[in-house]
C-alpha cells in the first residue's frame, strides 16, 4: 500500500520541523540542558506539527547519543523504534474515543510501572479537550506528581475547552499557523521528491486553501498528484472545487441586475444538475470574498483566472463594500445552514430573497397591488408597504401618502386581533407536518402581521418571499389553521414590507409603536 504523502514526508528531525520555530528552540534547549518539564500542552489548529513535536520530543528525551545538542539523532536503536512505530514507550492516546473516567483511571494505574525500552515513558493524549470533567479531575494529580520516568503531551484544537487547573500544571506552547510561503517551499521539495510536474500557481492555491495546516497541504498534494495529470491552477481550481463556475457569475449578475426570476432559474439549474447547495454557497462567499479584496486595494491576494479577474472587477465597481458584505454574511449563513436538508434549495432562495431586499425610500404612495415591480439596483426600487393597523384609523399615515380608500371605506371590524395571532403564530408554523417544512419555513419568515378587517395580512422582506407563499394551496392551509386555531373565516393577503421584525405580543397592535414597525422601525430596548 502506498504511503500517504503527509506520513512519508513527517519530520525525523528537528530541523525538519516548518513554521514552529518558536517552540522548536525550546524544547531543542530543554533537551540540551536536560530540563525537559513533565507535562506539556500544545495547543493548535489542526495540521500544524502539534503530533509530530511531541514524537520528536520523545525521541529526543529516549535518544542514546552521548552528546545532549545533537538528540534525536535517528541513528540510536531508540530511534529507530520511534520512527518504526514499535517502541513500546511511547504510548498516544486519541481522547475523542477515551473519554471517560475510567480511561484515565487505567492510564494511572499503569503508568507507575518502568519503561520497557527507555528511559522516559511519553504520554501523546490528542484532542485533550473531548475528556470529560471528571476525566480532567482524575488527571490532574497524576499531572502535578507524575512519576519520574513519566512525561505528559497533551495535544488540542480547542484550548479554551482545557480547565484552567490543568492549565496551570503544563509547560504551554501555542502552535501558530503555517504562513503561505513555507507551505509553498515544502510543496516543491515533495514534489521534486516524487518526480511530479506542478505549475507554482497551483500550489499557492493549495497552500492557500489548507489554510495553514500543513498537513492538509500535503494531503491536498497527494489527492491532485493522484489524477496523473500536470498539477495545473485550473486542476487545482477543479479538484479542490474552488474554480469559479458560470452559476456563480450568474447568479451575481442576477443580483445586480435585480432580477429575482433569473437568479431562482440559475439556482435551481445548478441544483438540479447536481451541485451541492452549501458547496455553491460557499463558492459565492469566496466570490465575494474576492470582491472585497479588490475593492480594500488586495486585488493581488484573489486567486482567479484572468477572465474571472476581470469580471470581479467589474462586479468590484457595480457594488458598494457595504452590499458585498451583507451578501457575503446571507450566502454564508446559506453555506452553514442544515435547515435546508429536506428542501436543497431553500437556504439558497432566503439568501437570494435577503440579499434582494434593498432599503426602502422614505417616501413612497401605496399601490392596489400586493406586490411591487422589481426594478434594477439603480436607482433604489420602490417597494409597495402594507397599510397600517385598520384600528388606527389612518391618523398614523404619513402627510405625503395618499389613501383615498380610506375615507371611503370606513374601517371593518376584525374578527380576531392581530395580537392573537401574533401569540399563536410560532405554534401555527410549528403545528404543520413535515410534509410542508417548506411552508413551515416561510411562515417563519413573517416579518409584519396585522389584521385589515377580515383579512389577515401578511408581511415579508422580499418579492421572492411573497411569489414562494402567495400559492392558492399554500394560502388554503393558512386559512385552515387560522380556523382551527381561532374558528373564524379569514382572507389572506401577502405584501411586500420594510419592518424589521413581528411586532410583540405586548405592544398595543392599532398603536404609534406597531404603526411604525409596520413601516420599517425596529424595537431597540423595552423597559418596565
Amino acid at each position: 500500500m502506498t504511503q500517504a504523502l503527509y506520513r512519508k514526508y513527517r519530520p525525523k528531525e528537528w530541523d525538519e520541523v516548518v513554521g514552529q520555530d518558536h517552540v522548536v528552540t525550546t524544547l531543542k534547549n530543554a533537551i540540551a540542558a536536560d530540563r525537559v518539564a513533565h507535562a506539556y500542552l500544545f495547543a493548535g489548529s489542526r495540521g500544524t506539527g502539534k503530533t509530530t513535536l511531541a514524537r520528536l520530543l520523545a525521541k529526543a528525551v529516549n535518544c542514546l547519543n552521548p552528546d545532549r545538542a545533537r538528540r534525536p539523532d535517528n541513528e540510536c536503536e531508540n530511534c529507530k523504534a520511534v520512527n518504526e512505530n514499535r517502541f513500546l514507550d511511547l504510548i498516544e492516546i486519541d481522547a475523542a474515543s477515551n473519554t471517560s473516567v475510567d480511561d484515565v483511571r487505567d492510564l494511572r494505574d499503569k503508568i507507575n510501572f518502568s519503561p520497557s525500552q527507555g528511559k522516559y515513558k511519553i504520554y501523546i493524549i490528542d484532542e485533550v479537550h473531548m475528556l470529560s470533567t471528571q476525566a480532567f479531575n482524575a488527571l490532574l494529580k497524576t499531572l502535578e506528581e507524575p512519576p519520574p520516568h513519566a512525561i505528559f503531551v497533551l495535544a488540542t484544537t480547542e484550548i479554551h475547552k482545557i480547565p484552567a487547573t490543568v492549565l496551570s500544571r503544563c509547560q504551554r506552547h501555542e502552535f501558530r499557523r503555517v504562513p503561505v510561503g513555507e507551505i509553498v517551499t515544502n510543496l516543491k521539495m515533495i514534489v521534486k521528491a516524487e518526480n511530479l510536474q506542478a505549475d507554482d500557481d497551483a500550489l499557492i492555491q493549495i497552500a492557500r486553501q489548507s489554510a495553514g495546516g500543513m498537513r492538509d497541504a500535503q494531503s491536498l498534494l497527494d489527492q491532485l498528484s493522484s489524477t496523473g495529470d500536470k498539477i495545473t491552477l485550473a486542476l487545482a481550481q477543479t479538484v479542490l472545487g474552488t474554480a469559479t463556475s458560470q452559476t456563480v457569475l450568474d447568479l451575481i449578475a442576477s443580483i445586480m441586475d435585480h432580477d429575482p426570476a433569473h437568479g431562482l432559474e440559475t439556482i435551481h439549474k445548478a441544483l438540479d444538475a447536481g451541485a451541492d447547495p452549501r458547496s455553491l454557497a460557499r463558492q459565492v462567499v469566496e466570490y465575494l470574498r474576492g470582491l472585497m479584496l479588490i475593492q480594500m486595494g488586495n486585488a493581488n491576494q484573489v486567486e482567479a483566472t484572468a477572465d474571472v479577474k476581470k469580471q470581479m472587477g467589474s462586479h468590484a465597481k457595480s457594488f458598494s463594500t457595504s452590499d458585498v458584505l451583507r451578501m457575503m454574511k446571507a450566502f454564508n449563513n446559506a453555506a452553514v445552514d442544515l435547515r435546508g436538508g429536506w428542501q436543497p434549495s431553500l437556504s439558497l432562495e432566503l439568501a437570494l430573497a435577503e440579499v434582494l431586499d434593498a432599503p426602502a425610500e422614505p417616501t413612497q404612495s401605496l399601490a392596489a397591488s400586493p406586490r411591487s415591480t422589481p426594478q434594477p439596483a439603480s436607482p433604489p426600487r420602490t417597494e409597495t408597504q402594507p397599510p397600517p393597523s385598520a384600528q388606527s384609523g389612518g391618523s398614523s399615515t404619513p402627510q405625503d401618502v395618499s389613501r383615498p380608500e380610506v375615507a371611503a371605506h370606513p374601517p371593518e371590524k376584525s374578527a380576531i386581533s392581530a395580537g392573537d395571532v401574533i401569540k399563536g403564530w410560532k405554534h401555527l408554523s410549528s403545528s404543520l407536518p413535515k410534509s410542508q417544512a417548506n411552508l413551515s419555513a416561510l411562515l417563519n419568515s413573517v416579518r409584519m402581521i396585522d389584521m385589515q378587517g377580515q383579512t389577515l395580512i401578511l408581511g415579508l422582506a422580499s418579492d421572492v418571499l411573497v411569489s414562494k407563499i402567495d400559492k392558492p394551496d399554500q394560502i388554503e392551509v393558512i386559512r385552515k389553521l387560522i380556523k382551527d386555531q381561532f374558528g373564524v373565516d379569514v382572507n389572506v393577503r401577502c405584501v411586500v414590507t420594510t419592518a424589521k421584525g413581528k411586532i410583540p405580543p405586548n405592544v398595543a397592535q392599532d398603536g404609534m409603536v406597531a404603526t411604525a414597525i409596520q413601516h420599517g422601525g425596529e424595537i431597540v430596548d423595552m423597559q418596565d
